[in-house]
C-alpha cells in the first residue's frame, strides 16, 4: 500500500520517518511549516485570554528553554538508548508547504492517492483534506485519549497523579482534536531524572512499534480492533503556564 507522512517541522517527524522507513516504503513526507507566531498567539488569546497566554509564554520562553538546556546531555543519551533517530529525512522524499490544509496539499494528496497517511505534529486537519482521498489517516498522540487530548499528555497525567494513564495513543484521525478511534495505547515508565522534555521521548519510543503494528494490520487488509474508551472522561489540555509549572514542580514534584 502507498504510504505518505503528513508532518510538522519538528524533530518528532524525523523519529517517525526513520523508524517506519526501515519496515515500509514511505512514498513522500509532506512537511508543514510552523504557524506564524502572530496567528498562533491570536488564536490562543481568543480561546484562553491574555493573562493565561502571557503566562504560557513565560513558561515556553524561559522555563522550557532552561529545562532543555540543563537536560541536553540526558536527552541525547536517552534518544540513543531509545533508538530515536533524528537524522534528516532524505530531501527527495520531502515536500514543504505552508499549511496542510491549503490547495497545494489537497492537490498533492489527490495526485499521490495514498492508502495510508501517517499524521504527526500538524495543525488540525480540515474535513476537505480528510475526504480528499480514500486513505486511512493515523496519528501518534503523546497522551492517553480521551482523558488527555491536546498537548503534553504525559506531563498532565503526572500532574493529575494519574500514572496509569501516562502514555501514548495510536488513533485514526477525524476533524476533532485527538478524538479519532483508538487503535493502540501504551504506558511509559517515569524515572526521577525525567522532565517535561524527556516524557515525549519515551512516549514516541513506546508508540512507534504500536504504529508499525497498526500499519501492518492495514497492509494485511485486516480489520482494525478499536478500543472502547467511551466510558472515559474526555479532557483537552493546553501548554502549561509559568505559574502552573512552578506550582506543580514544587507541590507535586512533577518536572
Amino acid at each position: 500500500m502507498k504510504i505518505i507522512i503528513l508532518g510538522g517541522a519538528g524533530e518528532s517527524t524525523k523519529y517517525v520517518y526513520n523508524y517506519l522507513s526501515k519496515q515500509f516504503d514511505i512514498e513522500r513526507v509532506i512537511i508543514e511549516q510552523p504557524v506564524s507566531s502572530k496567528k498562533l498567539l491570536k488564536g490562543r488569546v481568543k480561546k484562553l485570554g491574555y493573562f493565561k497566554v502571557i503566562n504560557q509564554l513565560f513558561f515556553q520562553v524561559i522555563t522550557s528553554k532552561i529545562l532543555r538546556l540543563i537536560s541536553k546531555k540526558k536527552i541525547r543519551s536517552l534518544k540513543k538508548l531509545l533508538d530515536l533517530d533524528s537524522s534528516p529525512i532524505p530531501k527527495e522524499k520531502c515536500f514543504l508547504l505552508a499549511s496542510i490544509n491549503n490547495n497545494v496539499a489537497l492537490n498533492l494528496i489527490s495526485q499521490l492517492a495514498p492508502e495510508i497517511i501517517i499524521v504527526n505534529g500538524t495543525r488540525i486537519i480540515s474535513d476537505r483534506i480528510l475526504k480528499s482521498c480514500n486513505a486511512t489517516f493515523i496519528n501518534t498522540h503523546v497522551g492517553i485519549t480521551p482523558q488527555y487530548r491536546g498537548v503534553h499528555g504525559g506531563y498532565w497525567a503526572l500532574v493529575n497523579n494519574d500514572k496509569e494513564n501516562c502514555g501514548v495513543t495510536i488513533h485514526t484521525v477525524d476533524s476533532g482534536v485527538d478524538t479519532g478511534g483508538v487503535l493502540k495505547q501504551g504506558l511509559i515508565k517515569v524515572e526521577p531524572y525525567d522532565n517535561f522534555h524527556t516524557y515525549p521521548l519515551k512516549q514516541y519510543a513506546t508508540g512507534l512499534p504500536l504504529l508499525a503494528e497498526v500499519i501492518s494490520t492495514k497492509i494485511n487488509k485486516e480489520a482494525f480492533n478499536y478500543m472502547d474508551r467511551s466510558y472515559c472522561n474526555s479532557n483537552l489540555y493546553y501548554h502549561p503556564s509559568f505559574s502552573e509549572y512552578l506550582f506543580y514542580r514544587f507541590y507535586s514534584g512533577v518536572k
